[in-house]
């Protein structure tokens, strides 16, 4: 990955920190924020390869070098990756990132620390980073990601230089998923769920996107059709096939995405339809389903995605949204 192509898809962003690098005037920490797959790691890759790069041309990493190889490798011995220990960033983690930072590079004077998914950082590690933050070091840049902005302690927004990364429009991944084979159902599905191409095709593999796809057309016909047999699926299709927490979130996402689909029906915006070979179902529960239930399941979605969030049992998670799910 290089900044000319980053350049296609977060143009502001590139801009900002491609002047900083000209005029040697990077910030001591950058807090990327904005949608899952949007480039945030990309750009913090390539932000390092510009630091460390022996081959620049101006600002641009000649991405050969053993530096810019290390560092997508992620064994570049002063470019540190911080990331969630089971579901959190833990304080014992930034005391040993700290430590870190009172030594001097190892190959050079700098030092970039990455801190990937930081909302997840526990309340006493992420006061525990804040002292870096206050009191850094003029050789080391921090870059803190996160998809959730909102739950950012504001002392270390503050402290921060913020960069918005844009999502990418979802017409153009799944003309690249097309390219890369995969049907136009299944790519029209992954652009909801993702704004990255890499990702987007590990979904497509093994048919794991078209499987999970079934099973939750399986569970709406259920909830509308089969009503008594609803927690028969639950039961033994759904919790057996989105057995991981990420799994049964992209699960929800599939679930949320078929009501707005419904909605979409509703107002006419056929063109927009994501489940496109599911009209007749679709056009269906529009006649049948009000607006108001359908805003009610919306919501009844997203607060079970956060609850899962929140480590809420996923079995208990699931029956209860059901029940929501089946109210009048």
């Amino acid at each position: 990955m290089s900044w000319e192509k980053l350049q296609s898809t977060q143009s502001n962003v590139v801009k900002m920190l491609s002047n900083s690098l000209k005029k040697d005037r990077l910030a001591h920490a950058y807090l990327f924020e904005g949608p899952r797959g949007s480039g945030k790691k990309d750009v913090a890759k390539v932000l390092a390869k510009s630091l460390f790069c022996m081959n620049k041309n101006g600002i641009n990493p000649c991405l050969l070098c053993v530096h810019c190889k290390r560092i997508d490798s992620g064994n570049h011995p002063d470019v540190h990756f911080i990331s969630t220990e089971g579901q959190a960033i833990k304080v014992d983690q930034i005391r040993h990132l700290k430590k870190e930072f009172s030594f001097r590079g190892v190959e050079s004077e700098k030092k970039v620390y990455i801190v990937e998914d930081a909302e997840k950082m526990t309340v006493n590690a992420a006061n525990s980073i804040l002292k870096f933050l206050e009191e850094p070091d003029g050789m080391a840049v921090a870059i803190l990601m996160t998809t959730q902005y909102h739950r950012i302690l504001k002392t270390i927004v503050s402290r921060s230089q913020v960069l918005s990364f844009a999502p990418l429009i979802p017409e153009r991944l799944v003309k690249k998923l097309v390219e890369e084979g995969i049907n136009e159902g299944d790519a029209r599905i992954v652009s909801q769920i993702t704004y990255d191409l890499e990702e987007g095709i590990q979904l497509c593999q093994d048919n794991w996107i078209a499987d999970a796809r079934s099973k939750v057309i399986q569970l709406i016909d259920e909830i509308y059709l089969r009503p008594k047999y609803a927690f028969i699926t639950l039961q033994e299709g759904w919790m057996t096939f989105f057995k991981e927490k990420k799994d049964m979130q992209l699960g929800l996402d599939l679930l949320m995405i078929w009501y707005r689909d419904v909605l979409r029906f509703q107002v006419g915006h056929h063109e927009q339809l994501v489940y496109i070979d599911q009209q007749n179902k679709l056009q269906d529960q529009s006649l049948k389903i009000s607006q108001r239930k359908l805003g009610s399941n919306l919501q009844a979605v997203m607060n079970a995605k956060r609850r899962l969030d929140a480590n809420t049992a996923p079995q208990l998670l699931m029956e209860q949204l059901l029940l929501r799910l089946q109210e009048g």
